[in-house]
Order: structure tokens, then C-alpha cells, then sequence
């Protein structure tokens, strides 16, 4: 039975108590950097077709400067909070964006495919350890009441990006060039270094814990071929066969892991976080529900454009309202955790969620641009009240020496997430077209209500939730029966 070990008295003092203007600058850099992060895994897909005549090669090839940089994601996030740990927070945290701010340059200058190849995988080196190092700096940054206003931080980028990264891909390659694509996170990244070495503490784990290097390279291993099949769902570049192999061997070396994490000491991923009630249905049961509304961002704009006959311009600026829906959210979640508690908050954000994307089966290519503007922003309020909720609660109970491998496997279930719904969209289209048969409006409808049911499947998951779950965070008194 799953179990809460319940967060320790607080005793120490945050930074943020500190000083009061970090609690607008820690989560203003670490937010800038998740942002660079999740625009990269989607801005260079409208811009493809440019890139490849730039770059003389084939627009096909060219996916794989996509695939390096969210198999590097996949390969090195689970092992990042070793090296914040060793190494300090700060320092791996202002390595990553040097790493990241440097290798967007060098993309932007390419003179070939094999340069931009890899560049890219060093652009996923960066992004893979700044996403759970700054998270984990903002965890350790601010008091365990104060958690909601730090999760919101961290949990809009991964919001906003997938909506505004094709729209934002496909303005600057227009106007200006695919160049600026990468060389758009200069300012960013430099500023963001510049901020982090002033204003972020020196935060230390464990130093003494070896590097699990046996362990790192079968998870890594596993990680990689996992994203590699679920990548190549959506878009096949190997026969179906070879797919189906890659997500067995993938699944064996997890089991394989499993079996190995029990038999050493500290583990490269520590699997006994899921015994913590509130980290497994909020990494879980949450990444299913996420799995249905990320596959949103992706069929929305093909239907508008294919399906309605759109252009990408005005498609992009459709899918651009849930981006801004979430900033509504922000303000007023920790009132709704305060007055609801974390189970109800999850449960009908699933619900609504999942009638919300049935609801797009509705729409019809005569259908007023205000009325689906104004239903893809109600859309975005239950995604990112479920975001938002869901990741709080992963981190709301965790002990503090725990923190930092927290932040490292939830950080790839979050990566997982994305890319399973952008696959699983894409998988649905090609079951719907079995036949052959050009995209219309109705193959859109029926994808659409397939992707429904997906947010339901995790509502067995936040019945495991007790009412004392994440209390500490969410300040919610449930009145007696």
C-alpha cells in the first residue's frame, strides 16, 4: 500500500525569506530557462523545410536534429540530480545554461547537417540538466507553504512552449531566417547565467553517494530507446516491427533496472520515491492524464489547417489562447487547493479536461474563429489547472534529502509525457486514414474522442489520495463527514 512518509518540520530558513526580491528572480531565471528548453523539442518543426534547403539536405534527415535533442533529454535528465548533489545546484544549474546558450549559437551558424546534429545533442545535454536542477533549486528555495507559487513557475513553460514554439518557429523563420530560431535564447541564456550566479544560493545534497555508472548507462539506455519508439509513432522513420523491438528492449531493460536498483545502495534512479503516496499519483496517474491533453497542442493545428483550411499563422494564433489561459490559472490555484484539497482539484481538472477534448469533435470549418478562441481557452484553464495541481503534489510530501532524485524521474516522466501524447495524436490519425483516404474534419472528430478517454484512465489513480495528502501544501481543511 502506498504510503506518505510526510514532510519534515521546516526549521530552516529559505532564501526567499531572506531576501524578498528572490521570490520574483529565482523563479524569473529558472522559469526563462524551462522556457528555452520547451521551445526547443517543438520551435524547429514548422521551420524544417527551410533548414533542409539551407542546409542541403532532405527534410526527412533533418527530424533527426528533433530526435538527438529529446533522446539526450531522455538519456541524461535522470542522472542530474547526482551532479547537482556533487557539484552544487548553482554550479551545474549556470553549466547547463552555458552549455545550452552555447550550443543554440553554434546551431545558428551550422554550416551543414552534421554540425546542427551535433550541436543539437549538446542543445539536449543542457536542456536535460537544466529542467531538474532549477526545479530543484526553486523546491529548495522557497518554505514547503510557499510550494504552489514555486510549481507554478516551473509548470507554465512546459504550458506554454508546446502551443507557442511551431507559431513562434514559423514567424521567425518567415520574416527573418531559421537562424533565429536558435539564436533567439542568446539574450535569454546570457541573462539567465548573469542572474543565476548573483542571485541563486549554493545548494548541496549528498556528496558522498558514488556515481551509479552501471546504473546510469542501463536507465539511460532504457530512457532512450523508450523516446526513440514513442518518437518514431508519431513520426516513422523505421518499419513497424523495428518499433515494436525497440519498446520491448526498452520495457526488458526497465525490468532489468528494476531488479538491479534493488541490489545496490544508491541507485542511478531511486524507484522507492514511488512508494510515496503523493509522488506516484502525481507523476502517474498526472503523466496519464498529461498524455491526453499534450496530444492537444499537436492535432489541434493540423485540423485547423488541413482539416478547416487555415493558414499557420492563424492556426498558431488559435492554439496561442490556452498558452494564455494558464497565466488566469496561476494566480488563483493555491485557492482552489485551499478550498478543494488536491484529490477534487485533480479528479474534475480530469474530467473537464477530457469532455473539453471531446468537445472539439463539435467544431466545424464554418465554425466563428471568437467561439473556438474562446473554447480553446477554456481548454486551457483545466490543462493548466491539472498541470499545475498534479506536479505540486509530486513534490508537496517529499522529504528534503530526497528532493533532488525527485526532481531527476519526474522530470522524465514529464518528458515522456509530451512526446507519448504528440505520438499518440499522430498514431490516431493513421488509424483513422487505415485506408488511404485524405484527412477531413470528421477523421479529426473521431481522433479527437479517442483521445478523450485517455484523461479518464488516471481517475482510479487520485482515488488512491487521502485527504492529508500534500496538506502541508495546499492548507485544505476537509470537514468532517
Amino acid at each position: 500500500m502506498l504510503e506518505n512518509a510526510g514532510a519534515p518540520a521546516e526549521a530552516e530558513e529559505f532564501a526567499t525569506q531572506r531576501d524578498g526580491r528572490l521570490r520574483l528572480l529565482i523563479p524569473l531565471v529558472v522559469g526563462v530557462a524551462f522556457l528555452m528548453e520547451h521551445l526547443d523539442s517543438t520551435i524547429i518543426a514548422t521551420a524544417i523545410p527551410q533548414m533542409a534547403a539551407g542546409l542541403d539536405t532532405t527534410p526527412l534527415r533533418l527530424n533527426l536534429a528533433i530526435t538527438a535533442y529529446v533522446l539526450t533529454l531522455a538519456v541524461f535528465i535522470p542522472v542530474s540530480g547526482w551532479f547537482s548533489d556533487r557539484f552544487g545546484a548553482r554550479q551545474i544549474f549556470v553549466l547547463a545554461l552555458t552549455i545550452f546558450t552555447v550550443s543554440s549559437a553554434s546551431c545558428g551558424i551550422a554550416q551543414n547537417f552534421e554540425m546542427l546534429l551535433v550541436m543539437r545533442i549538446f542543445q539536449g545535454l543542457g536542456g536535460a540538466m537544466m529542467t531538474p536542477v532549477g526545479r530543484l533549486i526553486l523546491l529548495r528555495s522557497f518554505p514547503r507553504k510557499e510550494l504552489v507559487t514555486a510549481m507554478t513557475y516551473t509548470t507554465m513553460p512546459a504550458i506554454i512552449g508546446p502551443v507557442i514554439g511551431p507559431l513562434l518557429g514559423g514567424v521567425l523563420t518567415h520574416y527573418l531566417s531559421w537562424r533565429w530560431i536558435f539564436y533567439v535564447n542568446l539574450p535569454f541564456g546570457v541573462l539567465g547565467i548573469i542572474l543565476a550566479l548573483r542571485f541563486v544560493g549554493d545548494i548541496h545534497g549528498s556528496r558522498s553517494v558514488r556515481f551509479d555508472f552501471p546504473g546510469f548507462l542501463i536507465v539511460g539506455a532504457a530512457a532512450a530507446l523508450l523516446q526513440f519508439g514513442i518518437e518514431n509513432i508519431g513520426r516513422p522513420t523505421i518499419a513497424v516491427s523495428w518499433i515494436v523491438a525497440v519498446l520491448a528492449a526498452a520495457v526488458l531493460l526497465l525490468f532489468a533496472f528494476g531488479w538491479y536498483a534493488r541490489r545496490v545502495a544508491d541507485p542511478a534512479v531511486d524507484l522507492t520515491l514511488f512508494r510515496l503516496r503523493s509522488f506516484s499519483v502525481g507523476t502517474l496517474a498526472g503523466g496519464i492524464c498529461r498524455i491526453g491533453m499534450n496530444g492537444v497542442p499537436f492535432v489541434l493545428p493540423l485540423m485547423l489547417q488541413v482539416g478547416f483550411g487555415m493558414s499557420a499563422i492563424e492556426s498558431g494564433s488559435i492554439t496561442f489562447v490556452s498558452a494564455v489561459s494558464s497565466f488566469f490559472v496561476r494566480p488563483v490555484s493555491k485557492y482552489m487547493l485551499r478550498l478543494f484539497g488536491f484529490d477534487r482539484v485533480l479528479f474534475w481538472s480530469a474530467v473537464s479536461g477530457s469532455a473539453l477534448i471531446a468537445g472539439f469533435a463539435l467544431m466545424q470549418p464554418d465554425t466563428p474563429h471568437l467561439w473556438i478562441d474562446a473554447y480553446v481557452f477554456i481548454f486551457g484553464l483545466a490543462r493548466a489547472a491539472q498541470f499545475m495541481t498534479s506536479n505540486t503534489l509530486s513534490y508537496a510530501d517529499m522529504p528534503s534529502a530526497q528532493l533532488s532524485g525527485a526532481t531527476s524521474l519526474g522530470g522524465v516522466l514529464q518528458q515522456l509525457s509530451v512526446s507519448f501524447g504528440v505520438s499518440l495524436g499522430a498514431m490516431f490519425l493513421g488509424i483513422v486514414t487505415w485506408d488511404g483516404s485524405p484527412l477531413t474534419p470528421q477523421h479529426f472528430h473521431q481522433v479527437f474522442l479517442l483521445m478523450a478517454i485517455i484523461p479518464l484512465l488516471s481517475l482510479p489513480g487520485f482515488f488512491f489520495l487521502h485527504p492529508q495528502d500534500g496538506v502541508e501544501v495546499s492548507q485544505h481543511k476537509r470537514k468532517p463527514k
